[in-house]
């Protein structure tokens, strides 16, 4: 091979590694796709209000997250069907959800039909509650949520370890100050580990 030749080739060679390693580094620096979670929530005290505003605000400290906020009564097909993940939170009402939240979950059926054909299938979900004592029912109302979400093949995510096993949840009766600190430190771990899940799940790597 003359000198030319050499030269010529040996140029090529630089030229393609060049455009290989643009390529990688543009891939390196392309943003990460958007993790949106719905969370939605059934209020009358304004208690779990607040807790749903703990939620969104632990989800919103994941890079990369958007939160769309609503009450059960306002969320619509479209809302449920764009979501990466779906954090429902309700007042417990005698060991339950109460009537507008368990209305929201059956309508998955009745009205959204997100149930036929699996459309929430392998989402990220939690649940969260506000009781007026520490037996009232919370674990058991967070339970039926979680039933609810289980039946249509979503993926159940709590805080775990002293945040709370099944989800978040705060004491608001008579004796109690309300949502205090640490119940809303639950809220905003609960909806930050859902976000970091659902990012997981959309990049298929850790974060």
């Amino acid at each position: 091979m003359d000198k030319r030749s050499f030269l010529k080739e040996a140029g090529a060679a630089s030229l393609a590694a060049s455009v290989l390693l643009a390529s990688k580094s543009s891939q390196a620096q392309a943003p990460a796709s958007q993790v949106k979670v719905l969370i939605a929530y059934h209020s009358v005290t304004g208690n779990t209000e607040k807790m749903a505003q703990g939620v969104s605000d632990g989800a919103k400290s994941v890079a990369e997250t958007t939160v769309d906020l609503k009450r059960v009564t306002d969320v619509a097909t479209e809302d449920l069907l764009s979501a990466d993940a779906v954090i429902v939170g309700s007042p417990v009402y005698f060991g339950n959800v109460s009537g507008e939240v368990k209305a929201f979950l059956d309508n998955w059926f009745l009205k959204f039909g997100v149930f036929r054909d699996a459309k929430m299938r392998n989402k990220v979900a939690g649940a969260f509650v506000t009781g007026a004592a520490i037996s009232n029912g919370n674990e058991t109302a967070m339970q039926a949520i979680h039933a609810a979400l289980l039946m249509n093949q979503m993926v159940i995510v709590s805080a775990g370890g002293a945040f709370g096993a099944y989800g978040a949840s705060a004491t608001t009766g008579p004796d109690s100050p309300g949502i205090d600190d640490k119940e809303l430190e639950a809220a905003r771990a609960l909806g930050k580990r859902v976000a970091e899940f659902a990012a997981v799940i959309q990049r298929g790597s850790k974060i």
